[in-house]
């Protein structure tokens, strides 16, 4: 199969804060990214990224973690984060901060469900960079407040598509990366 388009789960590695139904929604972004013929990109954490990345295993996709760390050795010892769930991993070495950036800019749209101030962050690149990106309304955190946020830029930058289903999010993700590549 080739893969058309990467897409970036951005989310809380912590979800306390989240949707009680966060893990089941994360897996089915995960599994709905695979039906489209997409690549998984997440911050290789736990949490959302990591449900997601479950979700895309469970279907045999792909997924891509990009770490803040130097090595699988300090990706596992010093962050503490899982490796199990990934395909490929691409160790950084540029901390939180950094990690985002790469992750972000090689993605081809990016998913915000849930969050905290890392997702604020993955948000904010892409919005910059004006790539597309899909916010799961309802998850909690970050993404119920980004629609609030963006009424203040002076600039609009990236598209923001909406949605509180995760599979519909996904599609109208993929359909606008479709016809904005005509």
């Amino acid at each position: 199969m080739k893969y058309k388009y990467k897409i970036a789960v951005s989310g809380a590695a912590e979800t306390g804060h989240c949707s009680g139904n966060i893990e089941n929604i994360s897996r089915e972004l995960g599994k709905e990214i695979v039906k489209q013929g997409c690549v998984l990109i997440t911050g290789a954490t736990t949490g959302v990224p990591y449900y997601a990345a479950q979700g895309t295993n469970k279907l045999g996709g792909i997924s891509i973690g990009f770490s803040p760390a130097t090595s699988e050795l300090e990706h596992k010892k010093v962050y503490k984060l899982p490796t199990d769930e990934f395909d490929v991993m691409v160790y950084t070495g540029f901390d939180y901060s950094g990690r985002n950036l790469l992750m972000t800019r090689a993605a081809d749209a990016v998913i915000v469900a849930c969050g905290r101030m890392g997702t604020l962050n993955e948000f904010t690149i892409a919005y910059e960079d004006r790539k597309p990106v899909g916010v799961l309304i309802g998850s909690g955190g970050t993404a119920d407040l980004i629609k609030d946020l963006t009424k203040r830029p002076h600039k609009k930058r990236g598209e923001i598509i909406y949605d509180s289903d995760p599979k519909r999010l996904v599609q109208k993700l993929v359909k606008y990366l479709k016809q904005r590549s005509k």
